[in-house]
């Protein structure tokens, strides 16, 4: 199996014919939180069932899976059979109310053409007719699933870039909040001054006082640790998509951990700017977050 990434999403179809039979194989996928697969097979074909579910699990790993089998028989409908229960309760029928009724007795055709006398059946096949005609089938559902890989990887190679993108954008934000010069010690300094002075223009605090004011208040709003592993999370996301693979989970779990480390970004800003900047990460976390839910 390729390394790339691929989508949860996909559709393939496959058609084929043995045995005087044709057949038509639909195998779709959407998003779920595991595999999950649903089979909807032709009547007569449920012993195919088991082979068909190992065959999906081979190929797809995460993704809900419904897979269409619909057969058409050469002889369909070739035999005619009378249903002798049905024509008993018919005739039966008739005989109660012989002398109660009266009216011409029905013709042949007419007894014939009542719903259930008459059934159509197929031509029976022989067993290595059928052997041929199951493993046409399975050779056809394995090719829907070639084919459907296919599609979720191109799929997978589209979203893939969308992440790159997303990731490039938290990349220049995180940048952004690092070089902010509201994080240097001396613009809360500044910032103190102004506030004490706003307060009163009789008040004058010691420059000491200000300087272990000005330090409390830069250690509660130091977002170093933030920072840093926002920048460690940056490159596991990105190698995992290197990587490729069933990476869907591990891809979410990332995005959740961005998203704590952006809300307490937010919540230790000490200045309006950035407080906007955590804003922004939070947004690109969160389209990050969307467009990872389809990840296998």
């Amino acid at each position: 199996m390729s390394h790339s990434l691929a989508s949860m999403t996909g559709y393939a179809r496959v058609t084929g014919a043995a045995a005087g039979a044709s057949f038509t194989c639909e195998i779709k996928s959407v998003n779920s939180r595991g595999l999950d697969i649903r089979l909807r097979l032709a009547p007569g074909f449920d012993a195919l069932e088991s082979d068909i579910r190992q065959l999906i699990g081979k190929m797809v790993s995460r993704g809900s899976v419904t897979c269409n089998l619909a057969v058409e028989r050469e002889g369909a409908g070739g035999n005619v059979l009378v249903n002798q229960q049905a024509l008993a309760t018919v005739l039966a029928a008739m005989g109660e109310l012989a002398g109660k009724v009266d009216a011409a007795p029905p013709s042949l055709d007419g007894i014939l053409g009542l719903k259930g006398v008459l059934e159509q059946r197929d031509l029976p096949m022989t067993a290595a007719a059928e052997a041929d005609l199951s493993a046409a089938i399975l050779q056809g559902v394995s090719q829907a699933l070639v084919d459907l890989a296919l599609a979720r990887r191109q799929e997978g190679g589209r979203i893939a870039a969308m992440l790159l993108q997303r990731l490039q954008e938290i990349e220049a934000q995180i940048a952004q909040a690092e070089t902010h010069p509201a994080r240097t010690r001396e613009a809360i300094l500044a910032r103190l001054r102004q506030q004490v002075s706003a307060l009163a223009d009789d008040i004058t605090l010691p420059e000491e006082r200000l300087a272990q004011e000005a330090l409390l208040l830069a250690t509660k709003a130091d977002i170093r640790e933030e920072l840093d592993r926002l920048t460690a999370h940056l490159g596991s996301a990105r190698q995992l998509i290197a990587g490729g693979g069933a990476v869907g989970r591990r891809l979410d779990f990332l995005a959740q951990e961005f998203n704590r480390e952006a809300n307490t970004l937010c919540s230790k800003s000490n200045a309006v700017e950035l407080t906007a900047i955590g804003l922004d990460l939070k947004a690109s976390i969160d389209q990050l977050r969307e467009q990872v839910q389809n990840i296998e």
